[in-house]
């Protein structure tokens, strides 16, 4: 390995409540990890770099109006929670934890379903 190359990254340990992390910083502060791994949304299982059959993606939050606002939240599933077919249970539990979306009372889903079957 260059020593001039190895000089333009710092190795940079931070302490953390949880013991010691190590990561790879350039000179101007960012994050150069080659690869930083996932974890499940739902079981907390590390997402190895090998499962392609995981997925990731970003929800945009909302103001009262509907417009989209700038922030997102970030979900990943394994590939094994999406073979299983549990990645619906585990996106809507995140959803209702974050104040995503809200829970249904059973007097909403009753009085819903009379009007819709009077129509």
């Amino acid at each position: 390995i260059n020593a001039e190359y190895m000089g333009h990254f710092l190795s940079v340990y931070f302490f953390s409540p949880q013991g010691v992390s190590h990561t790879m910083i350039n000179d101007e502060g960012r994050n150069v990890d080659a690869y930083i791994p996932r974890k499940c949304t739902s079981t907390n299982a590390l997402i190895v770099a090998k499962d392609h059959g995981s997925v990731q993606f970003n929800i945009g939050m909302i103001d009262s109006s509907g417009v989209y606002i700038g922030e997102n939240k970030t979900v990943a599933f394994t590939g094994y929670q999406r073979s299983k077919g549990t990645t619906d249970q585990g996106l809507n539990r995140f959803c209702l934890e974050n104040d995503i979306i809200k829970e249904r009372k059973d007097e909403e889903i009753i009085t819903q379903k009379r009007a819709a079957a009077s129509r």
